[in-house]
């Protein structure tokens, strides 16, 4: 069984014009008529947004940290199929990140890197960097290389000939600097594919750049020659969930708005296959929640920058509290997590309430908090699994909380999380679980068997015993 295309994107450094380039080749692709899916590399929630917007269907997170290398193979398999071509957004520099680095997941699904390496204020030097990495690690195929924010025709002369005298890979173009497709950023990164952060305009000019100037013909080429071997074990599709408890249809209120954002597009189809009902509602718009709900997911992304929204739809708020004075499930991470708390601090220093369940206070500050992967074991049992069971992560926020700089927790509340290094994160509180990290499900699928198991006791009505994950 041969396999389509398949390039995965990856840069010299992070800052190096790796969205930007990618968003362009996915534009100039589509533009050829081709069904293009899209990836990213690592935890990112923001990128992937960009992709769907320019290929018009679901981009997808592909992290050997989190997921694991045989949830990545198959999940790439899976979503590949019917495609045309696949492009994978790596992250940072290729080889940062250790086990999750770019490079790392290249040699994982056997395709090849295209490395893009910025050459502002360098010229030949600019060829010393990519002999580097070229020769860095032999197993990896740089099949081709985009040299990016070229100057000048001399500019371009100058490196054209020294890749030609010293490296040995193929030379797959070069983009002129232009910052008229610059997408904007802020505190947590890039800003999001739903935010326009492209005008139309611009993602055409973008895209006839890259049709002008690189060479997609020779990438899909190069591209094309990948994986034969390990066809057959790469392809086997996602395993699918089932609701072995065989109860009612479990709906879930997922927070979806401004306000909360970072999801990642495998959870919500693993939920959905294991027998969850998924219902979009809006803490900033909506002044009810939808009928019905068996348990409430608020998300990540930017509570600080609608803090005044989210306070003034109190009737919201109240229907949240209530939900969760009935014993129903709210899960809720990093930035559902700060909604949740008590009030919300923003980064010019103004508090307002929110809705109230964790007696904490969300602080915002002005520099990065927390970043990292986070391997985390339940310290008790609750609505996620039984004590001791580990779950995979990652965390990123510029937020603390704060609660009255008491050193003990407040009464009813419970460490949710010990970390490796045997720190903790996260709170459990009644019904309620809260934490500032962004939880992945493919490598675990037994949190929803067991979130399932849990609402399908409190739907009859009968005892729950959050201990029993059989």
């Amino acid at each position: 069984m041969s396999t389509i295309p398949a390039f995965i994107i990856g840069a010299t450094r992070s800052g190096g014009g790796k969205t930007t380039l990618t968003v362009g080749i996915i534009a100039a692709l589509v533009r050829k008529g081709l069904r293009v899916q899209c990836f990213k590399c690592g935890p990112d929630f923001i990128d992937p947004t960009l992709h769907q917007i320019v290929s018009s269907a679901p981009s997808y997170n592909l992290d050997l940290n989190m997921m694991g290398s045989s949830c990545c193979k198959a999940t790439f398999a899976d979503k590949c199929r019917g495609s045309d071509v696949a492009v994978i957004e790596g992250v940072m520099g290729l080889f940062d990140g250790g086990e999750a680095s770019t490079a790392a997941l290249a040699k994982a699904l056997d395709i090849p890197v295209v490395l893009i390496v910025d050459a502002a204020s360098c010229a030949q030097s600019a060829a010393a960097m990519l002999k580097g990495f070229q020769e860095y690690d032999p197993e990896l195929r740089v099949n081709g290389v985009i040299f990016n924010r070229i100057g000048s025709p001399r500019h371009r002369e100058l490196i054209d000939t020294a890749v030609r005298e010293q490296c040995r890979v193929d030379y797959a173009g070069y983009m002129e600097r232009d910052e008229s497709f610059t997408i904007p950023e802020r505190h947590l990164g890039l800003h999001m594919g739903d935010e326009d952060p492209l005008s139309e305009t611009a993602l055409d000019t973008l895209a006839r750049s890259v049709e002008k100037n690189i060479d997609l013909g020779m990438i899909l080429d190069l591209s094309g020659r990948n994986g034969e071997k390990e066809t057959d074990t790469v392809r086997k599709p996602v395993k699918r969930q089932t609701t072995a408890t065989g109860g009612p249809k479990v709906r879930v209120g997922v927070a979806r708005d401004e306000a909360f954002c970072f999801y990642y597009q495998q959870n919500f189809e693993l939920m959905e296959e294991a027998g969850f009902e998924l219902v979009e509602f809006s803490p900033i718009h909506d002044p009810f929640l939808p009928g019905g709900l068996d348990m409430l997911y608020f998300g990540g992304g930017y509570p600080e920058n609608h803090g005044g929204k989210l306070c003034d739809n109190r009737s919201i708020r109240e229907q949240i509290l209530s939900f969760y004075e009935q014993r129903r499930p709210i899960y809720g991470e990093c930035g559902g997590f700060m909604y949740l708390c008590r009030s919300l601090t923003d980064m010019d220093g103004t508090c307002r309430d929110m809705v109230g369940i964790f007696p904490f206070d969300a602080v915002m500050n002005r520099r990065l908090r927390r970043l990292g992967y986070r391997r985390s074991r339940l310290v008790d049992s609750c609505i996620l699994g039984r004590a001791g069971d580990i779950l995979h992560g990652h965390e990123f926020h510029y937020s603390d909380i704060d609660y009255d700089g008491v050193s003990d927790l407040p009464a009813g509340v419970k460490t949710l999380y010990q970390l490796d290094n045997n720190s903790h994160e996260g709170y459990s509180i009644g019904s309620a679980v809260g934490s500032y990290i962004h939880l992945h499900f493919g490598n675990t699928p037994s949190v929803l068997k067991h979130l399932l198991r849990h609402i399908h006791h409190q739907q009859a009505g009968s005892s729950i015993d959050v201990n029993d994950n059989t």
